[in-house]
């Protein structure tokens, strides 16, 4: 392996790692806020790629186009949000209808599987070129997010959805509406996913209606990576967003040192499936080595 080499990848997953933080910061709200399985990413991802990538192709500003990718991500994931209170569908089922209509629905927006968009006609606001100021960026978007969030979550509407996640029995015998406070929630997360796949497009110098793929899977592993390493240091609200953020940059650092191992690039998204399944087990295996004592009286 070359540490050189190695070295000089890091900074691109970092860049890589703050991006899809956004992203999984998204996935923390559904999975451990919500406690609701969402699957729509996947799908809701390349939307919001596809909107910021046209938008900004037309001559929109970029920031306005990242907010468009907001607003594709939030009604991307309101259908899923509908079939599920409304029509009763399963929370998975739901998401899964979604984002095969999604395909579609990118296809349409695009015109075409990909469309690329130059840092050199186009004032994009973070790209795979510089890759410095992509980091600075990225990461000034996951602390402002986090703040906004952990502001959020402190009133009251917050306060409902974290009640509907942990408890929706006693919410509703509170006399809150889970219901709505689902679809708050998952319109809320999805937001962040779109956003997401706008920065990604910016990034990568193209959207294309598969950059999505596997979404979910990189989430949910940065959240468990997070818990798994920093979840004894970081019990504030704020720092597990921050925390999760830091298993993104993991995650994707893990994936340039298999690459300098020598990974073909063709096996890699096998290799993030085997990353995904190795930490999401963990917890469990974690639990059956070494399980909690539970308390008791010592006998002399």
């Amino acid at each position: 392996m070359n540490f050189t080499s190695l070295l000089n990848a890091l900074p691109g997953s970092v860049a890589q790692g703050v991006i899809w933080g956004v992203l999984a910061i998204g996935v923390y709200i559904t999975y451990k806020v919500l406690d609701y399985s969402d699957m729509t990413v996947d799908g809701s991802m390349a939307t919001g790629g596809a909107v910021a990538v046209i938008l900004m192709l037309r001559g929109v500003n970029p920031y306005l186009a990242l907010l468009a990718a907001m607003a594709a991500g939030m009604l991307a994931v309101l259908v899923t949000g509908l079939f599920h209170t409304v029509c009763g569908i399963p929370a998975i089922l739901s998401g899964i209808l979604t984002q095969l209509g999604l395909y579609s629905v990118n296809m349409r927006i695009l015109g075409k599987s990909n469309q690329a968009i130059s840092v050199d006609k186009f004032d994009l606001i973070v790209s795979l070129r510089y890759i410095p100021e992509a980091v600075l960026t990225g990461a000034i978007f996951c602390v402002v997010l986090i703040a906004v969030l952990y502001w959020f979550f402190g009133t009251e509407v917050g306060h409902s959805i974290r009640a509907t996640g942990a408890n929706p029995n006693m919410a509703r015998a509170q006399g809150i509406n889970t219901n709505t406070n689902k679809v708050l929630g998952l319109v809320l997360s999805n937001a962040l996913v779109g956003l997401a796949g706008g920065l990604y497009a910016q990034y990568q110098g193209s959207a294309d209606v598969n950059m999505g793929r596997g979404a979910i899977v990189i989430g949910l592993a940065a959240i468990i990576m997070s818990e798994v390493i920093f979840g004894r240091l970081f019990r504030n609200f704020a720092l597990k967003l921050l925390a999760v953020v830091f298993g993104s940059i993991l995650y994707f650092a893990i994936i340039a040192l298999v690459l300098q191992l020598g990974l073909s690039t063709t096996d890699l998204k096998l290799f993030s499936a085997l990353i995904g399944a190795l930490f999401l087990a963990m917890p469990h295996v974690k639990a059956r080595l070494f399980p909690q004592k539970t308390g008791g009286h010592k006998h002399a």
